[in-house]
């Protein structure tokens, strides 16, 4: 057990441990003064629980968990299927378990399983080319069945991240290039027909998203598409933030200073929203140490991957550090407009104890491949 600790990526830690001051310090300025007074405690209790997970995780051979992805699997969609008719609805979408004032987002779960699953479908090839029947429609189907779940709860973020993770690990699958060149084709003529479809049938769609009670959805893409044609309340968060994040300047507003969270105008300022909060307050200098800090968690993970002697574990950490660059990217970009608002969190500084658990799961994961890895037989 020592020996496995010892081979803890020290690194990691002490970023996670710069990230847990910032989350804290963010979550009390954005929720000071308003009902949610107080979520830095729990946002701090959530952390040491993450490191207690993150610590037992490691201490778990990560090649066991590759041999049963297959009831990971199951486990998962199971649980996807169950939150679809019994869970709760929060922010118009049917995504999660309530136990008391606790919850569970099951689709935050899944992601950690299509990673392994993808992984292990990947590695059996060793490292030759990907083929299209054996790896790459198995790969697609897998995905599927999740990624349909998610969008009808309807959670387009978590979604879309499903997607990011597939094409994330088959980039460094060896796939080959006509495949990559053909499967670049379809993504980009299904944006388009989809951007096309959307203005031709702008009214008709509206109306219909309207009557299932998913209008949201709508307002969410049109303003992005169309923001000269979208409601003053559709671009209330996008105005708001960017105008937040702007007035905080080179070293910001101060803390617990910042006008527009107080004021109520930015909606999940101490969630989704907290990278609007770091902007106002601390300014560009703040934002640019946050986003230093993911910078180097990233580097240290393709450091792991790069140090691993079995395929399969770089696919798992390739995987997972394709979920974070997309969720940074994507959650700050749509606060400054340049990406969709979606309900993508801020990883490891958002309020949230299902994602911060999550999380560092998937952290510790990383830890079990760094110190796990012997040179002589692998497990299949």
């Amino acid at each position: 057990m020592l020996n496995k600790l010892k081979k803890l990526d020290w690194g990691i830690l002490v970023i996670l441990v710069f990230l847990m001051a910032v989350s804290i310090v963010a979550i009390h300025s954005a929720t000071d003064a308003t009902k949610y007074a107080g979520s830095e405690v729990k946002q701090l209790i959530f952390y040491g629980m993450g490191f207690f997970v993150a610590i037992a995780v490691t201490l778990f051979d990560y090649r066991i968990v590759l041999k049963s992805w297959h009831a990971l699997y199951g486990i998962g969609v199971l649980l996807l299927i169950l939150v679809y008719f019994f869970g709760a609805i929060i922010n118009g979408a049917r995504g999660w378990f309530r136990i008391g004032e606790l919850s569970f987002q099951p689709a935050e779960l899944v992601k950690i399983i299509l990673i392994i699953g993808i992984a292990y479908i990947m590695g059996r090839r060793q490292g030759d080319r990907l083929t299209f029947s054996q790896d790459l429609l198995p790969i697609f189907a897998f995905s599927f069945l999740p990624f349909m779940l998610v969008m009808i709860q309807p959670d387009l973020g978590n979604a879309i991240i499903y997607l990011v993770i597939v094409l994330g690990m088959l980039w460094i699958g060896n796939v080959k290039y006509t495949h990559v060149l053909i499967g670049l084709g379809l993504v980009i003529g299904c944006l388009v027909l989809f951007v096309t479809l959307f203005n031709m049938f702008n009214q008709e769609i509206y109306d219909y998203l309207y009557d299932q009670k998913k209008d949201h959805w709508y307002e969410r893409i049109n303003t992005f598409l169309n923001p000269e044609e979208a409601t003053a309340d559709a671009l209330h968060q996008s105005e708001n933030a960017q105008i937040a994040i702007g007035s905080g300047g080179l070293n910001g507003d101060g803390y617990l200073q910042g006008d527009m969270k107080n004021g109520g105008f930015i909606p999940y300022a101490y969630s989704d929203s907290i990278f609007v909060v770091i902007g106002e307050e601390f300014g560009f200098q703040g934002s640019a140490v946050l986003l230093l800090l993911y910078f180097l968690l990233i580097y240290r993970m393709i450091v792991i991957a790069f140090q691993c002697y079995d395929l399969r574990a770089s696919f798992i950490v390739i995987g997972i550090v394709s979920m974070y660059v997309f969720q940074v990217f994507q959650n700050i970009g749509m606060m400054i407009g340049i990406m969709p608002i979606t309900g993508i969190t801020l990883p490891f500084v958002s309020y949230g104890g299902t994602s911060l658990l999550l999380n560092m799961l998937s952290i510790g994961l990383i830890f079990s491949i760094k110190a796990h890895q012997e040179k002589y037989e692998l497990a299949d």
